[in-house]
């Protein structure tokens, strides 16, 4: 017996349900279109002239966590955080608020005209100079990055240290400012770096940071050091150098 059902029946059980009504994904819409991701084939038995019908999954699926919209899905995808939506988000921080956490600049000499040039050849060159780091910093506090630097130099701080409370001391504290989801200076770490120092943590070590500084430190140079270079606050100093070089 086959019951006709009406154009307007829904399962009892989806009637109160909330129903998806954005975008479908590409990976998504072609596997609708293509029944679900399954293909069917039938052929004629050789004996009864029945026909047999073998179903065969998809080989490429579309990826899960496209489709986790539930608050509590734990998919690494949720948790990475863009750099541009950190620089939004610091940019709305209030700036009295913002420079009462930031210590002083390192001590340093004025940089020679030959330093300032030298700065534009590797960002190794620039980071291993006190005034670069410096400079570089003012850079980086226009885009509202500075804690990338501010957790660069808390870990060459940290590896300085030999005694073991003073360690772990200051262990809790770059992790509390720089990796806690909780700080406003929290810096832009994958899940796997994230999970590698939290593994640390329960006995932390000068070397407990490692994969997160070195992390931090590629992002500065292919992100941030660029636009340095082009920045008004390089350009001026290279140029004022220019100009006391050739006075004297």
């Amino acid at each position: 017996m086959c019951l006709r059902r009406s154009s307007g029946y829904r399962p009892p059980d989806l009637i109160n349900a909330k129903i998806y009504t954005g975008p479908i994904p590409a990976e998504r819409g072609g596997e609708l279109a293509m029944g679900g991701g399954r293909s069917e084939t039938s052929a004629l038995s050789g004996t009864g002239g029945g026909r047999g019908m073998t179903t065969t999954q998809n080989s490429q699926r579309p990826n899960a966590c496209c489709f986790c919209w539930c608050c509590c899905c734990s998919c690494s995808c949720l948790t990475l955080r863009n750099e541009e939506e950190r620089r939004r988000r610091r940019k709305r921080i209030s700036q009295d608020t913002k420079m009462e956490t930031i210590p002083n600049c390192e001590a340093c000499a004025r940089p020679s005209a030959e330093e300032i040039r030298l700065w534009s050849q590797s960002f190794d060159k620039l980071m291993r100079n006190p005034a670069g780091r410096n400079v570089f910093r003012e850079f980086l506090r226009t885009e509202y990055s500075e804690e990338n630097m501010l957790f660069w130099l808390a870990c060459e701080d940290l590896k300085q240290e030999i005694n073991k409370g003073a360690i772990e001391e200051k262990a809790n504290s770059i992790y509390e400012d720089y990796i806690s989801i909780l700080s406003p200076k929290e810096v832009s770490l994958d899940a796997r770096v994230r999970e590698v120092i939290n593994r640390k943590m329960q006995d932390p070590t000068t070397q407990s940071f490692e994969d997160a500084q070195l992390q931090i430190y590629t992002l500065m140079h292919r992100d941030s050091y660029p636009r340095f270079l082009s920045s008004s606050i390089y350009k001026s100093l290279l140029h004022g150098g220019s100009r006391t070089s050739s006075e004297s």
